[in-house]
C-alpha cells in the first residue's frame, strides 16, 4: 500500500490573529525607547541598520494592507507551506522599499502605531477566507497571517541580536506558528519518513526519503529548540555551527545541512 497522505496542518484563525497583534505590539513597545545611536546599529541583515529593520517589520505587516487593496484572486492556488520558498525572489525590491520607508518615517513609533491601528481595523472588517495574491500564490487571509507571524518572530529575534539588552519577548502562539510552518516546509522540501525532526514543545515532523520508521525510537532523530530551529531555517545559524550544541542529531540521515536554509 502507498503511504497515507499527510493531512495539512491547520491553524486556529483566532489565535493566529491574536498572535500577530501581540507580537507586533511587543515590537512596538520594545523599540519605542531606542536612541538614535541604537537605531544606527548594524544588524545581521546585510547593511540594514536597526532603524531599517524596524521599518521593515512595519512593512511586513502592511503586506496585508497592500494585498487587500488588490482584487481577490478567483481561486486559491497555493498552500501556506509554499510561502517560505517564495520569499527570496523579491529580496531586492523589499530592500529598496525598506530603505525608503525608514527615510520617509523619522518617527518610527508613530509609523508603527498607525500600522497597528489600521491592521486591527482591517482584521475586524475582513473575513478570514478572503483570498489574497501573495508571492507564493493565492492564499486565504487566515493562512497569510501565519506567514506574518513568521516574519514577526524572525525579525524580533533579529532585533534582539542587534541591540544588546533589548529582549523583546516572543509571543508563545506566534513562536509556535513560526516553528510549525517552517517545520512543515522542511517536510515539503524533503518528503519521506526516515528522519524525525523534533522541536519541542511545538512540532514534530517526519521527512527525508529512506526506510520508514513505524515503532520504537526512530533511527534518525534531530531535536532542537524553537528559536534555534527558526534561525537554522532562515539562515541566521549554520547547521555545522549548531550540531552538537543547540542541535542533537543522530543517525545517518540526520544531516539536515544540505536542506537548509529553507528561506533567505
Amino acid at each position: 500500500m502507498p503511504p497515507a497522505k499527510k493531512r495539512a496542518r491547520s491553524y486556529d484563525p483566532v489565535r493566529t490573529r491574536a498572535a500577530v497583534l501581540a507580537q507586533f505590539g511587543s515590537v512596538r513597545e520594545g523599540v519605542r525607547g531606542l536612541t538614535a545611536e541604537q537605531g544606527a546599529l548594524p544588524t545581521r541583515l546585510g547593511d540594514w541598520t536597526v532603524r531599517e529593520l524596524v521599518a521593515h517589520i512595519g512593512m511586513a505587516v502592511t503586506a496585508v494592507h497592500r494585498a487587500l487593496d488588490r482584487p481577490a484572486p478567483p481561486r486559491q492556488d497555493a498552500r501556506v507551506t509554499d510561502w517560505p520558498f517564495a520569499t527570496s525572489g523579491s529580496s531586492a525590491a523589499i530592500a529598496a522599499f525598506t530603505r525608503d520607508l525608514a527615510a520617509e518615517h523619522p518617527d518610527l513609533d508613530a509609523y508603527l502605531a498607525e500600522v497597528e491601528q489600521s491592521l486591527r481595523a482591517l482584521l475586524g472588517a475582513t473575513p478570514g477566507g478572503r483570498l489574497l495574491e501573495t508571492d507564493a500564490g493565492a492564499l486565504p487571509l487566515d493562512d497569510y497571517l501565519v506567514t506574518r507571524a513568521v516574519e514577526l518572530v524572525v525579525h524580533t529575534d533579529d532585533l534582539n541580536a542587534a541591540v544588546p539588552g533589548l529582549d523583546v519577548p516572543h509571543d508563545r502562539q506566534a513562536l509556535a506558528a513560526a516553528t510549525r510552518l517552517l517545520a512543515d516546509a522542511l517536510a515539503v522540501r524533503a518528503p519521506g519518513g526516515s528522519t524525525e525532526v523534533r522541536i519541542p514543545p511545538f512540532a514534530v515532523v517526519q521527512c527525508v526519503e529512506g526506510p520508514r520508521h513505524t515503532r520504537g525510537t526512530p533511527p534518525n532523530v534531530v531535536e532542537t529548540d524553537p528559536l534555534t530551529w527558526i534561525r537554522l531555517a532562515t539562515g541566521r545559524t549554520q547547521w555545522a555551527e549548531a550540531v552538537g550544541t543547540a542541535v542533537r542529531a543522530s543517525g545517518e540521515r540526520a544531516d539536515l545541512g544540505p536542506l537548509l536554509p529553507l528561506m533567505a
